[in-house]
């Protein structure tokens, strides 16, 4: 997993935007509006965001339009899965203890 990601995503602003762009490609200019930053703050943390590969830019005449690439996210949510089974397997055996508790079932 790459640690540039988590650093990029730890920061506030920066995680608000990610999610914005979820929505679709926005311009600097509308994502400053939307989140209330000035635009060379924005244009800093989608800098940071583009380092580590989260979020590409497109130049189209004098703007840039910016959009979430997907790869990492991908890589993110494979890495947090094995977690996730983990996660289950104690929240069945969680089950199985308060069924247990509840008189649903015995001990094996």
């Amino acid at each position: 997993m790459n640690v540039q990601i988590f650093s990029a995503l730890a920061e506030p602003n920066r995680l608000n935007i990610v999610e914005l762009l979820l929505e679709g490609p926005l311009q600097v200019g509308d994502i400053a509006k939307k989140l209330e930053m000035n635009q060379p703050q924005t244009s800093k943390h989608l800098r940071v965001l583009c380092d580590a590969g989260l979020v590409e830019v497109q130049p189209v005449a004098n703007r840039r339009i910016y959009r979430i690439k997907p790869e990492p996210l991908q890589e993110l949510d494979k890495w947090l899965n094995s977690y996730r089974r983990l996660w289950e397997a104690r929240m069945d055996r969680l089950d199985d203890y308060l069924d247990v508790l509840q008189g649903k079932k015995t001990l094996n």
